[in-house]
């Protein structure tokens, strides 16, 4: 077993091998701009990447009709959002969106606000869930977008995005939804799950990096976006710029691979995660998950371990590659927006880790990391005054305590 342990896989996940091969003859052999229409060299490319259009579009139950493909899903967030937008203004200036949204969701929100927009955020249960009803509540005759993750990439949360869409499709509002997280990992039908717009990255499906998709819905309703990349008019416009051909390929590969082993990694990913979290839930107590308790990402365990800092924890679990808070914005020390937002304490939003665990974790990965967390949490508890009065049954919330300044 090699160390350091990789257990986070929610924030990238390592490239499958056969992804791998099947980009390897696109940077060196098949080098063609898959734009170029007057020789072989295009052809072959635009060949490779209609392919892997067919690829992503069969996942996800669409037409590679409505696949567009972006840098990832920052990229096709942003478009989903702003083109329609401003396709749609006429339309009305309401937008509804989610308050423990991902910042590429929630950053473009803030922009069209400035220009105008009016923007409905909600706030989630105590799990991190909207439910279709708080969406019937807040839409408006002026809405023309509900904006909602499917999976929340910190506490695992998966929506009711399903029942969310059919009240989206009752008052002819577009949905879009950041599949981000699900894609590859639980099933999804765009039509039986009524969304119009939806984002996809290669990179959280053992993919590579730089390269994701939008499905964009062509019937029933057909949904126009703007463009918010503006120039050679590739995509059908919605998304100027030379075609990532390894990358296109390499998410192609990963959906069809994805698609062969989602019962068989969902199975497997599930029994590691619920050893993982028996064996630590046994061995700790005041330790709570976040999220919700069923309704989850498979391998997502977002954990608060009371009367530990989170980052004297990661330091104690240095073979362990763990997140606290989301990766992209973990570089402050503001406890995590999304657990604040559900309403958990600072001191347990600061003292909340993330495990990520994967196709390519292994059983045994997984019960070295259960003793270090263990170890880890133990030692630091030893040390804390305030987990020692709790154990001597001092009710912590009716201590007076002493101001020294």
């Amino acid at each position: 077993m090699k160390l350091p342990i990789y257990l986070d896989n929610n924030s990238t996940t390592p490239m499958d091998p056969r992804v791998f091969e099947a980009m390897k003859p696109y940077f060196m052999n098949v080098y063609g701009n898959a734009a170029s229409r007057n020789h072989a060299f295009g052809w072959e490319a635009e060949d490779a990447v209609e392919k892997a259009r067919e690829q992503v579009a069969k996942i996800i139950g669409a037409s590679s009709k409505e696949i567009v493909f972006t840098s990832g899903a920052t990229e096709s967030d942003n478009i989903a959002i702003k083109g329609a937008a401003e396709m749609y203004e006429r339309k009305g200036n309401h937008i509804i969106t989610c308050e423990i949204e991902h910042k590429a969701v929630l950053d473009p929100c803030r922009k069209l606000e400035k220009k105008g927009f009016e923007v409905t955020y909600l706030k989630p249960d105590k799990y991190g869930m909207v439910h279709p009803e708080d969406i019937e509540k807040a839409i408006t005759d002026k809405t023309i977008l509900v904006s909602l993750i499917m999976g929340n990439n910190e506490i695992g949360t998966i929506n009711p995005i399903k029942e969310i869409g059919a009240v989206c499709r009752k008052h002819n509002v577009i949905l879009h939804t950041d599949a981000t997280q699900c894609v590859g990992k639980v099933p999804i039908d765009v039509n039986k799950m009524n969304i119009d717009i939806m984002s996809i990255s290669a990179h959280k499906m053992y993919g590579p990096k730089g390269v994701g998709a939008l499905y964009v819905r062509r019937k029933s309703p057909r949904v126009k976006l703007a463009g918010v990349i503006d120039g050679g008019g590739h995509e059908r416009g919605m998304r100027s710029g030379t075609l990532n051909v390894p990358g296109i390929v390499g998410l192609g590969a990963a959906c069809e691979i994805a698609m062969q082993d989602m019962e068989k990694d969902h199975k497997r990913i599930m029994e590691l995660s619920d050893k993982f979290k028996t064996k630590i839930f046994e061995a700790l107590d005041e330790t709570y998950i976040n999220g919700h308790p069923t309704e989850r990402l498979p391998g997502n365990l977002n954990i608060s371990f009371a009367y530990v800092e989170g980052e004297g924890l990661m330091m104690g679990m240095k073979d362990l590659a763990v997140s606290s808070g989301s990766a992209c914005t973990s570089a402050s020390l503001e406890p995590s927006y999304v657990l604040k937002s559900l309403g958990i304490g600072d001191e347990l939003a600061h003292s909340s880790i993330r495990f990520g665990i994967g196709r390519f974790t292994t059983e045994e990965e997984v019960d070295y990391a259960v003793d270090n967390v263990i170890k880890a949490v133990n030692h630091l508890r030893e040390m804390s005054p305030l987990y020692e009065m709790v154990k001597d049954g001092i009710d912590l919330s009716k201590v007076e305590w002493q101001d020294h300044h």
